[in-house]
């Protein structure tokens, strides 16, 4: 099951890269739940509603580890921005129910987004 959430994970950041927000939704659970350094967010809605946000600004994910364990998945990434931002080094800790994106736990330093 490992191997199925991990591919469903890089599947996931692979439709951020293409700014696709579909391919995002299809990987997300009704009722997933993002915790990170700037919001908390509730439900797919909410969650694809601040995806759309970010993807003006991002010029894309480039993965650079990857683990899984039971339900869980572990990634590190650096999200691509436009300057002044640029590159933002960050991980994420992903739960899995069904199959799904049920939790995003984010990890990243938020200064450079405070001050943008």
């Amino acid at each position: 099951m490992s191997e199925t959430n991990v591919a469903t994970a890089e599947a996931y950041y692979q439709a951020m890269t293409n700014k696709d927000l579909d391919g995002m939704a299809q990987r997300l659970h009704p009722d997933v739940r993002l915790t990170g350094p700037l919001s908390n967010l509730n439900g797919k809605g909410a969650v694809l509603e601040a995806a759309k946000k970010l993807l003006t600004q991002s010029d894309g994910v480039k993965v650079h580890s990857r683990f899984g364990s039971k339900d869980q998945v572990a990634l590190t990434y650096d999200m691509l921005f436009h300057e002044p931002i640029g590159i933002c080094r960050t991980a994420v800790l992903m739960t899995f129910k069904d199959g799904l994106i049920v939790g995003i736990e984010l990890f990243f330093d938020a200064r450079p987004f405070v001050a943008a």
